[in-house]
């Protein structure tokens, strides 16, 4: 078992510690007025500690100065349903390559993954009642104890959104048991979870809610999509996304980010760790991007 990283907890990348009071970008997309009203009535019996600033500029300056840091906040995916044991092991060289944040697949490969990358210092990630998130929360638990056992670090798992969306104060604290199991076990072996809101299915104030009630539960990252659904990552979602969290945890950009652009904007919006399964892709168009602006740089 990969041990956990102390940047992993609070979901950023090696370089947010180099930036003491850090100033939030986003907080102006947020209604002070409308999210108080909403956040009175969310019946959640753990306190929640003001969120601090998080400097997304900062960040986003540091995590694209060079590939490697870019590569640092990458969770590099492979979560198709028809993926083969091979694609999986190409998955896991790129990832020890390219020092990518974990290699991302569905339990059934996780042992494998894991074994993989044994001694690299890459951990596996592992996705929980995905895509639905539906399952039964014993389900979730069971799951997340198996790939564990595999080897599994990073643990994303969809929340029940179905329940979310109901709106009654009981499906609001079932959501936040579900999601606390899978948080409990997930810390016990010194892992960590992402929550998955799912958000093209959810309006504002069910994001609001569901942010504040997976941060109440432990979770490390808020994560905005499977890639299954909808819609993926859209900018203002990880605004709102990071504008909830602060610095209490991380926000994970995931569905849709395809090019060096898509991964820019989303850092820009506040991200932490992106989900991209043209991960080598993007990295690339970076190194690129470097060489070039320093060929063209004047010589004196």
């Amino acid at each position: 078992m990969n041990t956990l990283r102390n940047n992993d907890r609070v979901g950023a990348s090696p370089s947010t510690s180099s930036y003491p009071g850090m100033i939030e970008s986003n907080a102006a997309t947020l209604s002070p007025r409308r999210r108080s009203r909403l956040l009175n009535t969310l019946a959640i019996t753990d306190p929640l500690p003001r969120p601090e600033h998080f400097d997304a500029k900062a960040f986003t300056t540091y995590t694209l100065s060079s590939p490697q840091n870019l590569a640092a906040v990458i969770d590099h995916t492979l979560i198709k349903p028809d993926a083969t044991r091979n694609q999986v092991l190409q998955l896991c060289h790129e990832a020890a390559e390219h020092r990518f944040a974990c290699a991302m697949v569905n339990p059934t490969w996780v042992a494998i993954a894991a074994a993989e990358l044994k001694g690299t210092g890459i951990p596996v990630g592992a996705l929980i009642g995905f895509p639905l998130g539906a399952t039964l929360s014993s389900s979730k638990r069971d799951e997340t104890m198996r790939v564990l056992k595999h080897g599994a670090h990073d643990i994303d798992m969809v929340l029940n959104i179905g329940l979310l969306k109901s709106g009654q104060t009981s499906d609001y604290e079932a959501v936040r048991q579900d999601i606390r199991g899978v948080v409990e076990l997930a810390h016990a072996q010194g892992a960590i979870v992402k929550v998955i809101l799912e958000t093209c299915l959810l309006s504002f104030e069910e994001k609001l809610r569901g942010a504040e009630i997976a941060l109440s539960a432990g979770a490390d990252f808020l994560k905005t999509s499977t890639g299954f659904s909808t819609g993926g990552a859209t900018t203002d979602d990880i605004a709102l996304l990071r504008g909830v969290a602060g610095t209490r945890a991380g926000v994970k950009a995931s569905g849709g980010i395809r090019s060096l652009s898509d991964a820019t904007a989303m850092l820009e919006a506040g991200a932490s760790r992106i989900g991209a399964s043209a991960s080598v892709k993007i990295v690339a168009e970076l190194a690129s991007h470097i060489t070039a602006q320093r060929a063209a740089a004047p010589v004196y």
